[in-house]
């Protein structure tokens, strides 16, 4: 008589709570990176990548799995299998009722797609896994380009330190600041597609370019074009809307001030406002507040407030024995309330580097999430900067305002979508 293997499971980490009982067709809570190589991609080879690096990161290897007072990821035998790429972009992966893994690795022509579920990992996360995907499958397929040496690994954490709960190591039982309140933000409004389908557009461009327009403005790259996203969205803002501000939620790796190698999640979010109906609308007095913003939120002592606030609920008696359609209720209204405090998203994945030995056969990198509004995700490779745009409307106006304002600065840009509208 065989004996059955023990069950082995996992707590979700505090950040990844909020995303099941918030996932539907309409927001799938799926985020998607792109590794666009200069060579065609050689499907077997990037299949042989994948079960070497899915050893590395043993908690992707898991389903999703519902108890009675909380959600858990179950160990799951299955392997991810590479596909060519088959549905639109960050598509469903978690299904209620239906066991299966939590990422994907598709594939198109030169581009290498990982999708992931926003439960399973952030940004940082599901990219050491990108990057060590990409380790595996370079030193393969260009495996006599590598005879004397190898590169190193460059995402070498311990299986403990990739599964690591940031959130529960670095919570302190401090006295819990009072809850901000929420004030109703500019919410943009449009027709969506049928089937839910997302508009992604990629905007390709120089980081040198930027760079120089953003010191033109004395700022940051990043606070530069929140202040752009902002400008753009208030360029369509109807007269009566401009009672509310129109506020950014900006996602921030809690990694750059907390130690953290861990592959799930560990970000927090800020948001940035600026009322159009009380302040001027020129780019240069936008830019200052978002600055002054960007300083007073980014710092260890709010980020570690703002996360305390939300662990602590974990700690609470009360809470833990809340069976888990009520603590579901909860988080959906919760999550209502906080999106009516937001007009739009924007997060900067910033500077992707990889082994010096492998940018020969890297063309650029890129991101995006689903979306319940327009959202901007960004990153660089070398000189090339890729803004995306994500959004379910069907309007694309906002998308133009914005890349039309980098072109009057002078700004080349390669603008490519899946919709035929953007022109």
């Amino acid at each position: 008589m065989t004996r059955k293997k023990p069950v082995q499971w996992t707590r979700l980490d505090n950040a990844a709570k909020i995303f099941p009982p918030n996932t539907n067709e309409q927001d799938t809570k799926v985020f998607r990176f792109v590794c666009e190589l200069k060579d065609e991609v050689d499907k077997e080879i990037l299949q042989k990548a994948l079960d070497k690096t899915i050893v590395l990161f043993p908690i992707y290897r898991s389903v999703l799995r519902k108890g009675v007072f909380w959600y858990y990821f179950e160990r799951t035998e299955m392997m991810p299998e590479v596909v060519e790429e088959y549905k639109p972009p960050c598509g469903s992966l978690y299904h209620p009722n239906r066991k299966n893994l939590l990422f994907e690795v598709t594939y198109y022509r030169k581009r290498i797609n990982l999708e992931m579920y926003h439960a399973l990992a952030d940004g940082t996360g599901a990219l050491g896994f990108l990057k060590t995907l990409l380790y595996f499958y370079i030193t393969m397929k260009y495996k006599e380009d590598f005879v004397e040496q190898l590169p190193n690994l460059d995402y070498d954490a311990s299986f403990a330190q990739k599964m690591d709960d940031s959130f529960r190591k670095h919570y302190t039982d401090e006295k819990i600041p009072k809850r901000v309140k929420v004030n109703r933000a500019y919410r943009i409004s449009g027709r969506r597609s049928i089937d839910n389908r997302l508009k992604v557009v990629e905007g390709v461009m120089s980081v040198k370019e930027i760079l120089a327009l953003s010191r033109r403005y004395n700022t940051t790259l990043t606070v530069y074009l929140t202040a752009l996203f902002m400008k753009a969205i208030y360029q369509e803002m109807p007269a009566r809307a401009k009672r509310y501000p129109v506020v950014l939620s900006v996602p921030v790796n809690l990694r750059a001030f907390f130690p953290s190698v861990t592959a799930r999640n560990f970000f927090s979010t800020i948001n940035v406002s600026y009322h159009f109906g009380q302040k001027k609308d020129d780019l240069e007095s936008i830019i200052a507040e978002v600055k002054e913003a960007f300083a007073r939120e980014l710092t260890e002592e709010k980020l570690r407030k703002h996360m305390n606030r939300l662990v602590a609920l974990e700690h609470n008696a009360f809470t833990r024995i809340v069976p888990l359609f009520i603590k579901d209720w909860v988080l959906r209204f919760a999550n209502y309330i906080n999106d009516k405090g937001i007009t739009a998203t924007l997060s900067n994945v910033g500077k992707i580097l990889i082994a010096e030995e492998f940018i020969p056969y890297v063309n650029l990198f890129n991101c995006f999430n689903s979306a319940r509004r327009p959202q901007i995700g960004m990153c660089s490779f070398g000189d090339k900067l890729v803004i995306s745009f994500a959004s379910p409307f069907d309007g694309m106006d906002i998308q133009k305002n914005f890349y039309r304002m980098l072109t009057e600065e002078g700004v080349e840009i390669t603008i490519s979508s899946n919709s035929r509208e953007v022109g």
